[in-house]
């Protein structure tokens, strides 16, 4: 079985030398409307450099340890909650660029996934690359923000167990049941939602809970029935609406 890395770098290499049409449109931002976010068209002709690298990570099955999103600050700043941003590169990292050349998240433009570190050299594969290319780069690192690592990423999640989050009119948070009751990072929490229905949360190891913390957990899965929650594991982050970065720019 691959690697996390050897999956996803496999996959990105799949379609490269792809070219997006005249009118913006790609395979990926088409595939990442059917697939993730069909709340807006938009995203078959929007800038696709994080798009692509959602599908490349879906294909290779890693897609909880990669994220899906559209938006690269959104992007970094997951791999930064899950404890997995570094500044230093490795293959199979996601590398985000900011083509001011801060080192300020909020300002990133771009991203790619790194194959291959050179030194001080990264080479990477890259979608929306000279405006409208799928291709390999080679770049140093003066307008690198960071790195999201998704082997870091399955390690705090002790190999990928998943919580679950509720969506209400304030936006998605994480509810961590191991928390409650016992030791270890948050989000390797133990509850989930059932696949038989979004209404129903299966507790996994509630024994284990003490009283008072049972009684939270109780009232957040009346939480979850009033708001009929979208089952969305923590780790397969997802982002809506606004793509890529802030602007294409032809640095890139």
């Amino acid at each position: 079985m691959a690697s996390i890395d050897e999956g996803l770098l496999e996959a990105a290499q799949k379609y490269l030398g792809y070219q997006e049409q005249s009118s913006g449109y790609t395979r990926f931002g088409d595939w990442y409307y059917v697939n993730v976010d069909s709340s807006d068209s938009y995203f078959k002709t929007a800038p696709w450099c994080d798009m692509f690298i959602t599908w490349a990570a879906n294909q290779a099955g890693v897609e909880k340890y990669v994220g899906e999103f559209a938006y690269t600050v959104d992007h970094a700043r997951w791999f930064k909650a899950q404890g997995a941003w570094s500044d230093r590169p490795e293959p199979g990292a996601i590398v985000f660029y900011d083509w001011s050349g801060s080192k300020d998240i909020g300002g990133i433009d771009h991203a790619g996934i790194v194959e291959r570190v050179d030194g001080g050299k990264i080479s990477t594969i890259e979608g929306n690359v000279d405006r409208v290319w799928l291709k390999r780069k080679e770049r140093d690192q003066s307008k690198v923000v960071g790195y999201g690592l998704p082997k870091k990423v399955r390690e705090n999640l002790g190999g990928g167990r998943e919580v679950f989050i509720i969506e209400g009119e304030l936006g998605p948070s994480p509810v961590q049941p191991a928390a409650f009751g016992k030791a270890g990072p948050p989000r390797a929490a133990t509850a989930s939602v059932t696949s038989a229905s979004p209404d129903t949360v299966s507790l996994l190891d509630a024994t284990a809970v003490p009283a008072g913390a049972l009684a939270v957990l109780i009232g957040a899965t009346l939480i979850v029935k009033r708001a009929r929650a979208r089952r969305i594991a923590v780790v397969a982050g997802r982002h809506r609406r606004v793509a890529c970065g802030r602007h294409r720019t032809p640095s890139a």
